[in-house]
């Protein structure tokens, strides 16, 4: 009689440990990750960019500072939405524009320097 109370006590206490095993690994892998939000300033990248390539135009004359200027603008824009795209990848969360956001949450990623980073990278 004493076996099975023993063996039940300790079914129970391994049963115990098994579920609070799985509990604290789903919360780590499957909760806290959809929690985290980035917001990502797209405007603002855009502005910055946008003055650079304003400012190298209206500052030279020569036709190869222009065509450099040009072809800035553009690898600027092929790279944008490819930026974009590989965001939710690298944070792995949501990722929204910042004035979709009220206001900022403890899970909340800022994420417009990887996002600079990545179009301004050769």
């Amino acid at each position: 009689m004493k076996t099975s109370i023993a063996q039940l006590l300790v079914s129970a206490v391994l049963s115990v440990l098994i579920v609070a095993a799985g509990l604290a690994l789903y919360d780590r892998t499957v909760i806290r990750p959809a929690l985290v939000i980035g917001m990502v300033d797209v405007a603002e990248v855009y502005r910055a960019k946008e003055a650079e390539f304003t400012q190298i135009l209206t500052k030279t004359t020569l036709e190869e500072d222009r065509q450099k200027a040009l072809l800035m603008a553009r690898t600027f824009a092929q790279r944008l939405p490819m930026a974009l795209e590989e965001l939710p990848r690298d944070c792995g969360c949501l990722v929204v524009l910042k004035s979709a956001i009220a206001g900022p949450t403890p899970h909340t990623l800022d994420l417009t320097p990887l996002l600079r980073r990545k179009v301004d990278a050769p």
